[in-house]
């Protein structure tokens, strides 16, 4: 299968160069390895590396890209199934798509580990990857409670890919039931930021009422400091 896939993108610059990163990566520390390095294994010139990449950051962000591509490709939603079930199953494709890689992503995990600033930045193109998971699972991930939902999401899937890469089972039963404990926090912490959400919105529509007759009381104010006169109703927002 690896093999096949492979074959599939030998002739794709883009793709030779994420799998040379990866292969590279399974071989020695992520910091060893030169852009030199990987554009000897991925036999592409500077020149095309740089068309394609402009840091080995990025190309871990076109491998999400990939990984994302092969894991809503694999099979639509069961429209029967909750969202939950939907969200583990969604995740336990992305594990899927991630498996022929396992060797270089534990280095690669150990490196952000090493490196918070690179997690940092590595954090923004999980998020965006999440954040196709939840709509396939039909799950809104749109505006402040969808921020929360999206990083709780990204900090409990770091926890599962960790025990992912150590789990030698063949069934990935242990994997599966980190995934099913994270959800399961997840629920309550979603449960409780949209209770709050709830309860405050009287509060924030009242408050932005108040801004808005503010910015119209200062208008006014100006409009007279100005000696112009005042607008007439139907100019009024």
């Amino acid at each position: 299968m690896v093999a096949d896939k492979q074959a599939d993108t030998k002739g794709d610059p883009r793709a030779r160069i994420v799998d040379a990163l990866l292969a590279l990566a399974a071989e020695r520390r992520f910091e060893e390895i030169s852009i030199a390095d990987i554009a000897g294994r991925a036999e592409v010139s500077f020149a095309d590396f740089r068309d394609a990449f402009p840091s080995k950051g990025a190309i871990l962000a076109g491998f999400a890209r990939r990984i994302d591509r092969a894991a809503l490709s694999a099979g639509g939603a069961d429209l029967d199934a909750s969202k939950r079930d939907r969200l583990f199953d969604a995740l336990m494709r992305r594990l899927d798509a991630m498996a022929p890689y396992r060797e270089g992503l534990r280095e690669i995990v150990a490196w952000l580990r090493r490196d918070p600033v690179a997690a940092l930045a590595m954090n923004a193109s999980l998020i965006n990857s999440l954040r196709f998971a939840l709509a396939s699972a039909g799950i809104d991930c749109e505006g402040a409670s969808g921020a929360i939902k999206l990083q709780g999401l990204a900090l409990a899937w770091t926890r599962v890919v960790g025990v992912w890469l150590e789990d030698g089972e063949p069934d990935l039963s242990k994997t599966m039931a980190e995934l099913d404990r994270e959800l399961t926090r997840g629920e309550r912490a979603v449960a409780a930021v949209e209770g709050l959400e709830r309860f405050a919105a009287p509060f924030a529509a009242a408050a932005q009422a108040a801004c808005a007759k503010g910015r119209r009381a200062g208008e006014a104010v100006r409009r007279r400091a100005r000696g112009e006169d005042a607008p007439r109703p139907a100019d009024r927002p």
